[in-house]
């Protein structure tokens, strides 16, 4: 006899009543999904996940009478629950965004504005209400405020200006990223991160990963020559990739279709990374769900490359990490605060020939 999983129970938390109705259509779509009520504003929503009791809510972040990250902060000391933030992407709403993901919301989506097919957004809406449903809880300001880090060693000068080291991350990543780039050295060889994330996101998480990074971070654009000491994010709905210029390299910014349904994908940069930087490139898949970066990362390894991957004990989601462990794509699984020195030791490792 077989049984069927229980569909996840949402609660969808928004102030517009068409924001409401679309991300309920787009749900519906998905058979493991079950919207089992709305709420206007926080307030209707504290009532209904009493008498719900759902597995995931989405939040809007911008609301009247309460804002979203207030809401969000006190769900999580009294009433813990799983928050996937859908949000319109405003310049304050971004803002609001990044501090929901570091008070423990699981990821942050765009709200459905009708520039997007509606198969496109229920895959995305779903995608993420799955993540969330199966992500691992953390207390509010984890990892960064919680974790300790192992301690890193120091990295030598790369003679050769070869040395590169590329990172993928999705659900967590955003949270794995702040703890993880303040605790690696100035100096490193150029840093390339995609994380999964909305158009307009990207270059306010830039921003707010520099100020607490030792080395600088901007977003990418397309044809800048990487260095030491530079690290770029890609810029949401765009994908990067290396491409060789002199001894180093130099970035590629494109808007082709999307990879495993994400723009920017972790697969087309460690695709790029297996093809033109090799045995001198180090390769990392951080937390997330699906299994975008998996097969470029099985490609970087074959090419010589050194490959991690973040262990399930510290991931929010093991689904992207434990999609490249099965297809023996890495060398090291690594909890994320011992990641900054595996990370050196690799560079150590790797591309002084």
């Amino acid at each position: 006899m077989t049984s069927t999983a229980s569909p996840i129970r949402v609660l969808i938390v928004d102030d517009s009543a068409l924001a409401r109705r679309a991300i309920a259509d787009a749900l519906a779509l998905d058979p493991a999904i079950e919207v089992v009520g709305v709420a206007a504003d926080p307030y209707a929503a504290r009532e209904k996940i009493l008498a719900l009791e759902p597995d995931v809510i989405t939040l809007d972040i911008e609301m009247p009478l309460m804002d979203g990250l207030t809401f969000l902060k006190i769900l999580q000391e009294h009433h813990p629950i799983p928050v996937v933030i859908v949000s319109g992407m405003t310049p304050a709403g971004s803002e609001l965004a990044l501090a929901a993901l570091a008070a423990g919301a699981i990821d942050v989506i765009k709200k459905p504005d009708g520039s997007g097919s509606l198969g496109e957004v229920a895959w995305r809406l779903a995608t993420q209400v799955k993540a969330a449903a199966r992500a691992r809880l953390r207390p509010a300001g984890a990892p960064t405020d919680t974790l300790v880090a192992a301690a890193a060693p120091s990295v030598p000068r790369d003679p050769t200006g070869r040395r590169v080291l590329l990172l993928g991350a999705s659900t967590g990543g955003v949270e794995a990223l702040r703890f993880l780039l303040p605790r690696l050295p100035d100096g490193l060889p150029p840093i390339v991160i995609v994380q999964h994330i909305p158009a307009t996101f990207s270059s306010i998480m830039a921003s707010h990963l520099n100020l607490l990074a030792p080395f600088e971070v901007r977003e990418a654009v397309d044809g800048l020559a990487l260095r030491p000491g530079l690290c770029v994010i890609a810029p949401g709905d765009f994908h990067v990739a290396l491409a060789p210029q002199g001894n180093g390299y130099r970035l590629r910014v494109m808007r082709s279709p999307a990879v495993n349904h994400c723009r920017p994908s972790v697969d087309v940069l460690f695709r790029s990374g297996a093809e033109h930087a090799g045995k001198h490139a180090v390769g990392v898949l951080l937390t997330g769900m699906g299994s975008d970066g998996a097969r470029g990362l099985q490609l970087m390894r074959a090419a010589g490359a050194r490959t991690l991957a973040e262990s399930q004990e510290s991931c929010v989601v093991f689904g992207m990490p434990q999609a490249a462990i099965r297809l023996d794509a890495v060398d090291e699984v690594v909890p994320l605060p011992r990641m900054p020195a595996a990370i050196i030791n690799a560079l150590v490792g790797r591309g002084t020939s």
